[in-house]
Parts: C-alpha cells; structure tokens; sequence
C-alpha cells in the first residue's frame, strides 16, 4: 500500500519541476529565444493553459478507462512533452522574436501542462479507494507530498543545473523521472475498475448542488490570495525587507520546507477535525498572516516567520479542498477532482495579476499591498467556507 502512495507522490514530484522549475530558468530561454523576459513568462501561462484544457478533456474522454491505466497514460504524456522541451530547438544567433521556434515551445509548454489538473483528479479518487476511511486526507497529502518536495529540492537544484549545463538537461531529467515513475505505477499500483459509467451528463450532476461551487470558489480566493503575495516575494523581500538578492534562493528553500510541513499538517488535520473546519481555520490563519506581512514586511525576522507559515498553509489546505470536492462530487468525481485543479490554477493567476496592480501603478510603498490585496481576497474565501460549514455541518465530520 505505501509503494503505491509512493508511486503517486512520483507523479506530483515530476509535475512539481515541470511546472515551477520553468520560473527559475525564464532568463537562459528569454536569452536563447532572444525574447524579453515578459515574453519568457509566457511559457508559464503557457502550462496554466494546458491545465485548464487538459483536466477536463480526460475526465470526459477516459470516464470509461480503469483509474490505473489513465495514470500511465497522463505519465507518459508528462515523459514525452518534457523530452519535447528538452529538444526543441532555438533561434539562430542574431534572430529577434522568437520565430517559430518560440511557437513551438509555446506548444510544448501546453502540452506538458495537459496531464497536470488530470493526474491530481485522478490520484486524489485512487487514495480514497486505498485509504482506511479516517486516512483519506493523510493519503491525498501524501501523494501532493511529491509537489512540495519539489518546491524544496526539485526547483533549486534545477536552477542550478541550467547554470552550470544548460536549460535542456533540466527537461532531460524530469523525461527520466517520468519514466521511472510510469514503471512504479504500473508495477505497485493496484488495478483498479473504471469509475461507474452513468452517462456524459451525468458526469456533471453534482454541479446542480450549491456545495461544489463553495469548494470552488474558496480554493480560487484561498489559493489566489496567497498568489498575490507569493508571486512577488522575492521584490518583496529585498524592496522591503533590505534582503540582498543572494539570499532569495535560501529564503525559497525555507518557503518550501514550509509546504513540505504544511502538506502533511493539513491532511493530518482533515482527517481529525473534519475537511470543512480544517479548510476554514487555515483560510483564517492565510488571511491574518497575509495582513501581518502587509505590516511588518519590512521586518526581516517577523517576515520570515510568516514566510514559512503562510507556504505550510497554502499546502495545508489543498488536501481537504481535494477531498471536500470528491465527496460532494458523486458520480462525477473525475469531472469534480479536474475542476478543483482549474480552481487552483485560476487562482494563481488571478492572484498574480491583483497582486501586481499596485506594483504597475507604483502607488506609496506599493510592496506593501500585494499582501493586502490578497488577504482581501482569502477573505472571500473564508465567506465561502463559512456558507458550507454551516450549510452542510455533516461534511466537517468523518
């Protein structure tokens, strides 16, 4: 049983690097694409894109599919679109533009984006199935347990290697890990039936229920408003907190031991006092630990302590936020794990862009409010989280 939560957790380390290490290397493909790097930060949204086209189109053409044989699928996908990356090739010396090349990195940031809202969906209805009923959050945690590994070591150790190889090796080596880890599912993961097979429409019943779109709308705010702040971290750190650029790659690293903790924290939580009250009580602590940031951001010390809270509940609270849509999903729990993953991406990038209009309009200390901002957002998620508690009391429960 733990070698199969093991091979999930592969999974998510693979969609770790392959989704966050790309920020790390935006100055080695703007200088190789000969593009600004705004136009670098493209291949980023590039993938955001691939997620949200992706979730959905395998939840309705692989309803039908055993749950194992999807996930080898969505790995191989993962393999083959990294290869793609690591071998696209690149403008000839002097060109401008970016050419066709940069369109065809484009598409293979899109592509490598398409297994990523699919597999979580998936891995998150397979460690239901494993888990003993009181476990299920724990078991979601420990397959996301792949993705903060990678925010830890997976993204650093990336940047670095493109310093001193190139970007492609990057790529090369999570083509690799994907392939290790398709051999670990197909050879630790049990076999497991096709979800129930009650018809196309059906797959979308349980959107006609209030509940699901609570879950939705409180990831989007929750996620979105960590995003606002988190996005701008490091200008914020140095602008602000006097941190010297140097030090930013030790303070990530202090960012994802914090979502390392905090993805285990999270699902031990959910499985003790409910999903529902452990999804409101970290949308409280992200909402007052984003207004403390917005005040003490010039504070080195106090800034790193929130730094390391405020990452552990990001991470903490995506277990039950899977797992709360799973359950109020029935019948389409494919359709319900891959809308949970849109909520998350959309919520990055909303909370991105809000978090950079005071930063654009260069307002007084404008390092200050995308903090601000995104407590104000995580506030319209609190709301969403106190609609459902109250409004389906039994889903705070086991």
């Amino acid at each position: 049983m733990k070698k199969a939560f093991a091979a999930l957790a592969f999974g998510t380390f693979g969609l770790g690097i392959s989704e966050f290490v790309i920020m790390g290397l935006l100055p080695y493909l703007a200088n190789d694409f000969h593009v600004s790097i705004a136009e670098a930060g493209r291949f980023v949204s590039a993938y955001a894109i691939g997620v949200c086209v992706g979730a959905p189109t395998v939840a309705i053409a692989c309803r039908t599919m055993p749950l194992r044989r999807i996930l080898g699928m969505l790995v191989a996908v993962m393999a083959v679109a990294a290869l793609a990356l690591s071998l696209c090739p690149v403008p000839e010396e002097g060109a401008e533009g970016g050419g066709w090349q940069y369109g065809l990195m484009m598409l293979f940031r899109f592509m490598a984006g398409l297994p990523h809202g699919a597999y979580f969906g998936v891995s998150s209805i397979v460690c239901e199935r494993l888990a003993k009923a009181d476990k299920a959050a724990s078991s979601i945690a420990i397959v996301s347990f792949g993705m903060a590994v990678a925010n830890l070591v997976g993204i650093p150790m990336g940047t670095f290697l493109a310093e001193v190889l190139s970007w492609r090796a990057v790529f090369v080596i999570a083509s690799v890990w994907n392939v290790v880890t398709l051999c670990a599912i197909l050879r630790w993961l049990p076999w497991m039936e096709a979800m129930p097979d009650r018809g196309f429409r059906a797959a979308f019943r349980f959107m006609k229920s209030l509940a699901p779109w609570l879950i939705i709308l409180a990831t989007i705010m929750c996620n979105g408003g960590v995003f606002c702040w988190y996005s701008y971290v490091s200008p914020i750190m140095t602008q602000l907190g006097g941190v010297p650029q140097a030090w930013m790659s030790g303070i990530m690293v202090l960012a994802g031991a914090g979502m390392v903790v905090g993805n285990q924290l999270g699902g031990r939580l959910s499985d003790r006092f409910g999903a529902g009250r452990t999804g409101l009580g970290l949308s409280i602590t992200i909402c007052l630990s984003l207004l403390a940031i917005s005040h003490w951001a010039d504070h080195l010390g106090i800034s790193l302590v929130l730094l390391f809270l405020t990452t552990a509940c990001l991470f903490a609270i995506s277990s039950p936020q899977q797992l709360l849509i799973l359950r109020f999903s029935k019948g389409g729990e494919l359709m319900g794990g891959a809308l949970v993953q849109i909520a998350f991406n959309w919520g990055n990038a909303v909370g991105a862009w809000v978090g950079g209009q005071p930063i654009d309009q260069q307002v007084l200390e404008s390092y200050r409010y995308p903090a601000l901002y995104g407590a104000v957002m995580t506030s319209l998620g609190i709301l969403s989280y106190v609609a459902f508690v109250s409004r389906y009391k039994r889903s705070t429960y086991r």
